[in-house]
């Protein structure tokens, strides 16, 4: 359900209301820093869940192999 032009314009003055015409632009400052801040910190998990990724794929599976003839019975 899409927010309309009206609807956009009672949340602004709600929010005048509320934080008052003074503190709204900290409020916003705030809430641009915190998205900011949660941005990088998402960006750099996705980076920290890519690495090892990449690392496995670099590696060389070791391959095990089994000889017969090495493993004769005595019996």
């Amino acid at each position: 359900m899409p927010l309309g032009t009206t609807e956009i314009i009672i949340i602004a003055l709600l929010f005048v209301l509320l934080f008052g015409a003074r503190r709204l632009p900290d409020a916003a400052r705030s809430l641009g820093r915190s998205m900011r801040i949660f941005k990088s910190e998402v960006k750099e998990m996705k980076k920290d869940d890519e690495a090892p990724k990449q690392i496995a794929q670099e590696q060389p599976q070791a391959q095990t192999t089994y000889n017969t003839a090495d493993h004769r019975d005595t019996l």
